[in-house]
């Protein structure tokens, strides 16, 4: 382990904060004050509640900001729910949700220049060891980093919180013309963004995007920015189709049958498509997902998957290999942030719409509880502060 990560990890390290004597499990029933630095905890145990930690001090370097907005992911459903995502990130103690969280900066640390007290920024949470020696950092795709230290995942705690400390150059400036609630969503925006330029979408592709989720609607959102035509979205819920209809009413939608099989959902995809299709953005991770999207995509296409699954999936192996069928997956995003800025402040995506709840900080396990149960009708939750 390099000794910048060493450096990051002694700083992020967990154990300050669960060890520390300000830090504690608040009661169900108990009221914090309204000064107190609270966040949103899940445990080994598959229990989320309130924790009361102290507020932390910027040290050299870093920037320490008031979290205003921070979204439910399914990541933090997932880390809750199975206390893991694959073998290396797992729940072993207390750990902090969120990461998907813009605010405001309040106080800065010794060597900090561009930044100052007021500034509107959103949070870039997986922070790379960002060394030349590092392959991943130094050719870009900073998101393969081994030594990433990322907010949220098991061991780190995340921006689900009052006050976070964040290192300066993984802040990012808002414009006047955007919110906190749009500079969290950049987060999600990331990722379909980061699927967007790497499955190599051009304009006037035919799309297929499996799930109408928060980023599969997201990556609705992006794709007709990008002139992906046609669009098709599938998903197990009339009523996020319902939703993606109403962000992009030239879509057209295909409600998932749990007892059909993947050829005969594909049969009623390509029937909508009237096109042969080149690309599908999966965005559920689940293996039936995958194989819809595996069946109705051309000769010569790709299934590019953007989604997280379980850890051991069966792939309809001849099928692909008899039609030259690429498979490709992601692993969160890079370089994205600046874009997806960039994309909201100039009006060509919108991502207003996609906030249906708000929750108060205070309230923060009732949102998770909430974003958990997709029969509930939420499309993505925020907390505010």
């Amino acid at each position: 382990m390099s000794t910048t990560l060493s450096g990051y990890a002694a700083i992020y390290d967990p154990r300050k904060v669960l060890e520390h004597p300000e830090f504690r499990i608040l009661k169900l029933d108990e009221v914090p004050a309204s000064d107190a630095n609270i966040a949103a905890f899940y445990n080994p145990d598959h229990v989320i509640h309130l924790v009361q930690k102290p507020r932390p001090k910027p040290g050299p370097g870093q920037v320490l900001v008031h979290v205003r907005a921070t979204g439910i992911c399914g990541s933090d459903i997932h880390f809750w729910q199975h206390g893991r995502i694959g073998d290396s990130m797992v729940v072993t103690d207390e750990c902090g949700a969120g990461h998907e969280s813009a605010g405001e900066v309040i106080e800065i640390g010794e060597g900090v220049t561009q930044w100052k007290v007021g500034d509107r920024v959103a949070m870039e949470v997986p922070v790379p060891c960002s060394q030349p020696s590092c392959d991943a950092c130094r050719t870009g795709r900073y998101n393969g980093c081994p030594d990433v230290v990322c907010f949220s995942t098991p061991p780190y705690h995340g921006t689900l919180t009052r006050w976070h400390l964040h290192p300066a150059p993984w802040l990012h400036r808002l414009p006047e013309n955007v919110s906190f609630e749009e500079g969290a969503l950049c987060e999600p925006l990331a990722v379909a963004l980061a699927g967007i330029e790497r499955s190599g979408l051009r304009l006037g592709d035919p799309l297929l995007i499996c799930g109408a989720g928060p980023i599969g609607l997201i990556t609705l959102l992006s794709a007709r920015a990008a002139g992906a035509e046609p669009i098709v979205i599938t998903d197990l819920f009339q009523s996020r189709l319902d939703f993606a209809k109403k962000l992009v009413p030239s879509v057209r939608t295909i409600l998932i049958q749990r007892d059909s099989s993947p050829k005969q959902n594909a049969d009623l995809i390509k029937k909508a498509a009237e096109v042969p299709l080149r690309l599908a953005l999966e965005c559920t991770g689940v293996e039936s997902s995958v194989h819809n999207a595996v069946y109705s995509v051309q000769f010569g296409g790709k299934v590019f998957v953007i989604g997280v699954g379980k850890d051991e999936q069966v792939f309809p192996f001849m099928h692909l290999s008899a039609n030259e069928i690429d498979v490709q997956f992601q692993y969160r995003y890079a370089n994205q942030y600046p874009k997806a800025i960039r994309l909201i402040a100039g009006g060509l995506i919108n991502v207003k719409p996609l906030v249906t709840h708000r929750f108060k900080l205070e309230d923060a396990i009732a949102a998770l509880h909430l974003a958990a149960d997709p029969s509930q009708g939420a499309i993505k939750v925020q907390v505010k502060d």
